[in-house]
């Protein structure tokens, strides 16, 4: 999710624009959003499937599945943050998936993506939950570094992860 910095960046830094402004997302910012989603895709090496019709059924339908904070400046999209409720039954614990989190690569290293992960928390505590929680992959240590900075605990992953597809 996170880039390395490399001297390039370290001499000319990202530049914040005048004015940030991280709100949920509202139905006029689904192409943008899905984007947005189509670029942390790329990034990963993945194509996006999600069209602005999912987006809108899951964030705005009958029964909403997420939240989307969005970073919008000067009119403009540069970054979100995708949250999907969790729990653990064992606990009775509610908690939240910070699912995805992007920033577009000009405004990375500006605090964007702190501000999302704040933003993140605040909307995770009035939904009820107790925890967030985040993964980064294995190899991507920058993104590890940055999630330990907002003091998430890394912990390991254990078992396997089973899929089966419903008709």
């Amino acid at each position: 999710m996170l880039q390395t910095a490399t001297p390039t960046t370290l001499l000319h830094p990202a530049t914040r624009a005048p004015m940030v402004t991280i709100r949920t997302a509202k139905q006029r910012d689904l192409p943008a959003l899905r984007e947005l989603i189509g670029e942390l895709a790329a990034h990963h090496g993945d194509a996006a499937a999600v069209t602005p019709e999912n987006l809108e059924r899951d964030l705005f339908g009958r029964m909403p599945w997420i939240t989307a904070l969005v970073a919008e400046a000067a009119g403009e999209l540069i970054g979100y943050a995708i949250l999907v409720p969790l729990y653990r039954a064992q606990q009775g614990a509610r908690g939240m998936e910070l699912h995805h989190l992007y920033v577009r690569p000009a405004q990375r290293g500006t605090g964007i993506g702190r501000h999302l992960v704040a933003k993140a928390r605040e909307q995770a505590r009035m939904a009820g939950a107790t925890y967030l929680s985040v993964s980064a992959a294995t190899g991507n240590f920058q993104a590890h570094r940055f999630y330990e900075s907002e003091n998430f605990t890394p912990g390991p992953v254990t078992g396997m992860r089973y899929l089966q597809t419903l008709a």
